[in-house]
């Protein structure tokens, strides 16, 4: 109907002033007073006709003749706008006329009584009333015609509407409790997001039921619809079998370009295809003849859209944490060589593209079933596809892994728990499978360990480098400045100096930074095989106690460096540093790189109290007389990669329900049995295996910790690994029986430290949420109940049975 108006104005204007009506017009206008009034009276005429083509634009055809606006089809709003339109036309009318002859009569005089101007230069008010008149005319025939539609429409719809107006009242039905609250709603709010006009509310009872029985689920179908589109549901693409890529130059091109960070990942990518390449021959080799089921997978890294700041890119090329970038273009490379179909977005425009975005808002669910197995994003994107995706996210959250440097505790993941007992943070609150974060380092076993991957040497690299190693030269990790502010370095400093000559890779850009001390050689931010050949030559690799947990150390360690590193005591955590702070964990870290501390070790790894100078000391003069190979752990190999993402893509499923497993007091009999020594227990030989369980049941042993002792830790003493996954087997009263536990009373509370025994008062207490199952977290009241497995030789995330 806009469009009609719209076409009728334009068409009286071509046909009366020509195809530059208005630019004509606007020439006619220069003199400043007559530009004024006339543009109150244009923009006016401007105004009101916005505001009528805003009530027809509402209007969408439905699939239903029942979906006609009632309220602006004939109704006294639209005819309020007409009369007003008359009216204000009515009044230009009155005030052009008054400035014509007040106009006219100035030009006059200020001619000077010459009366023989040229065509060109006769007074713009002349004439400029017959026009305007002609305009109004013009509208008002318009108006006529409008109001002549309106009642036609007005009619048609009475009479439809007397057919159908018992089928548009929202049902009573058992199934759908929700319906009846959503029409209400949808009738309060639906211009709320032009989304809802996009799927065809036009703010009828019908289109409301429609939209939320066929768009949204909330309301039963209606009888008399169309079924069979509403019905139709994509059928699933037959599966195929991923097959291992050589060729990375495709993966190349989706990355992208136009941003510092993405040239970035694409030259490591490039730098280390060979690499990915054996390790794929060799994981190919050791799988066999597994099938593997190839996903279609989305990756928005949401931290590099401009929604989000973009802050890495412009820091890459002057010494910016580069750690994300190293595991984002690592898992890129991972998820292609694996032979998935993959899809890049760096930018919110793309995403909303490939998830099927409606216009709008973001209240409205996707127009599409969601055409990825997988999407894997960060926090940021986590936040932009929740802003986006309306119900859908709901339906599909289950598909997203979230790549999370630090880890995510399920106290903070929890909504309600973390709001309750001072969990919630920035960044948590979002209620997934914990398992759905997945981090750096294996921080805890409640998220999988996604990891990256250092450059793996070959042996005659490796000999190359034991033969060229300055026994007296030392690296500092650190490419900021602000890294070298540490109060009281020039004391540890001085001592690593009189033993060794010190090197940094700082960035500046015209002069030495004020930070770095005079007797450090530094070499400035060096391109990545630069500093590899850097490394080669140091003996030493020294951090300061930040950046925390980065890929550096580990490339330090594969090039045959000694990492020496600070202890924290006391050990930072949320409570007491600032970076931390607003993090979702409580994790305590007692070094800068605990990964390096408690997975590798010395010889490669020294972990000493820098306060202490005579420790310090010693430590340098006895790291100078260690000889230690280039060593790297085979998780961080492209082919200990390449089997963890395997394993994950395979067998971890979060959309399907998991079968019922014993919970509470009243569970079934647990399927353990006390081990001989009495120390723990053990799946029974007997007992049937969860069918799909991953990983495999049979691999668990379960023991009850020390008071304060989280689970973490408590597997580890035993040489194991905490799994998550088996805490609903261990949730029942017969699980603390057969470890001959004395239970007065047995609780189900919702708390992230159950199941578990409270020794006074002789209390044991169940678990209630499953999304609260945490290996992390203690307090000395408890006893915590915790379920252990194996783990593979150098891949502590996956089981002996896991691949």
């Amino acid at each position: 109907m806009y469009s009609l108006i719209k076409h009728l104005c334009s068409a009286y204007l071509v046909e009366r002033w020509g195809a530059m009506a208005l630019p004509a017009l606007l020439t006619h206008l220069l003199p400043l007073r007559r530009l004024f009034v006339l543009g109150i009276g244009f923009f006016t005429l401007c105004f009101l006709m916005t505001s009528l083509g805003g009530q027809f634009s509402t209007r969408r055809l439905g699939d239903s003749p029942f979906t006609i606006r009632t309220e602006v089809m004939g109704g006294p709003e639209s005819r309020g706008v007409l009369r007003k339109m008359s009216d204000l036309l009515e009044l230009m009318v009155k005030r052009m006329d008054a400035l014509a002859r007040l106009e006219n009569g100035s030009e006059l005089h200020r001619a000077g009584g010459d009366l023989h101007l040229p065509a060109d230069r006769m007074p713009p008010g002349a004439g400029l009333m017959e026009r305007i008149q002609a305009i109004a005319q013009n509208v008002s025939d318009i108006a006529v015609k409008v109001d002549q539609i309106l009642r036609h429409s007005l009619l048609l719809h009475s009479k439809v509407s007397e057919g159908g107006r018992d089928q548009c009242e929202a049902p009573s039905d058992p199934k759908f409790p929700d319906c009846s609250g959503k029409v209400e709603w949808m009738r309060a709010r639906w211009t709320s997001d032009p989304c809802y006009a996009f799927f065809g509310v036009d703010g009828t009872e019908c289109s409301f039921l429609i939209y939320l029985s066929e768009v949204e689920w909330f309301c039963p179908p209606l009888p008399w619809r169309n079924q069979t589109a509403a019905q139709r549901a994509s059928k699933p693409l037959p599966k195929v079998q991923a097959v291992f890529r050589s060729n990375l130059s495709h993966l190349l091109d989706l990355m992208g370009s136009g941003k510092e960070s993405l040239i970035f990942m694409k030259k490591r990518t490039k730098r280390l295809t060979a690499q990915w390449v054996l390790a794929a021959q060799r994981l190919a080799q050791k799988l066999g003849a597994t099938w593997r089921d190839q996903k279609q997978i989305l990756v928005h890294i949401g931290f590099l859209t401009e929604e989000s700041g973009d802050v890495f890119s412009p820091r890459v090329l002057k010494g910016g944490p580069l750690g994300e970038m190293v595991q984002w273009a690592d898992i890129l490379a991972a998820l292609y060589v694996l032979g998935h179909g993959l899809r890049v977005t760096v930018s919110l425009k793309e995403l909303q593209s490939n998830l099927g975005v409606p216009p709008g808002r973001g209240s409205c669910p996707l127009t599409i079933p969601l055409p990825f197995d997988l999407i894997y994003t960060d926090y940021h994107g986590l936040q932009q596809m929740k802003q986006h995706m309306g119900l859908s996210f709901k339906k599909y959250r289950c598909r997203i892994r979230v790549i999370d440097t630090f880890g995510t505790e399920p106290a903070y993941n929890h909504e309600e728990y973390a709001t309750l007992h001072g969990y919630r943070t920035n960044w948590g609150y979002w209620n997934l499978n914990p398992k759905q974060f997945m981090t750096m380092f294996p921080h805890t076993p409640d998220n999988s360990f996604m990891g990256f991957v250092s450059e793996e040497l070959n042996e005659t690299e490796k000999q190359l480098i034991k033969g060229g190693k300055a026994s007296n030269m030392a690296v500092v990790y650190g490419k900021e400045a602000s890294i070298w502010k540490l109060q009281g370095k020039e004391k540890f400093l001085g001592i690593l100096n009189k033993y060794m000559e010190i090197h940094g890779t700082v960035y500046y850009e015209s002069q030495r930074p004020p930070e770095v001390p005079a007797f450090v050689k530094n070499h400035g931010l060096l391109p990545q095989p630069e500093f590899q050949q850097l490394l080669r030559k140091a003996k030493l690799f020294i951090g300061f106690g930040f950046p925390y947990e980065g890929p550096a150390p580990l490339e330090a360690i594969a090039n045959g460096c000694i990492f020496l590193q600070s202890r924290f005591s006391p050990p930072h955590s949320s409570l007491n540093h600032e970076f931390f702070r607003g993090k979702p964990t409580s994790r305590e870290v007692f070094s800068q790189h605990p990964y390096a501390e408690n997975f590798i070790g010395k010889p490669h790894v020294w972990t000493v109290d820098y306060n202490n100078s005579e420790e310090f000391e010693a430590a340098i003069k006895a790291i100078m007389t260690t000889q230690v190979d280039p060593y790297l752990p085979y998780e961080y190999t492209c082919e200990g990669m390449l089997e963890r993402i395997h394993a994950y893509i395979q067998h971890q499923d979060f959309c399907t329900a998991p079968d019922p497993a014993p919970q509470g007091a009243h569970a079934l009999q647990s399927p353990f049995v006390l081990a001989p020594n009495a120390t723990h227990l053990e799946w029974a030989q007997n007992a049937s295996l969860t069918p799909g369980a991953w990983p495999p049941v049979n691999s668990l042993r379960a023991w009850l910790a020390v008071p304060g002792r989280a689970c973490t830790d408590t597997c580890l003493d035993h040489g194991l690994i905490c799994e998550p996954s088996f805490f609903p087997f261990l949730n029942s009263q017969d699980a603390f029986l057969k470890l001959q536990v004395p239970c007065d009373s047995t609780e189900s509370e919702m708390n992230h430290l159950y199941p578990a025994f409270a020794q006074p008062g002789q209390e044991c207490y169940l678990q209630k949420e499953p999304l609260l199952f945490s290996c992390a977290g203690s307090n000395t009241k408890y006893r915590r109940l915790c379920p252990c497995r194996d783990f593979r030789k150098g891949q502590v995330a996956l089981c002996q049975g896991c691949l």
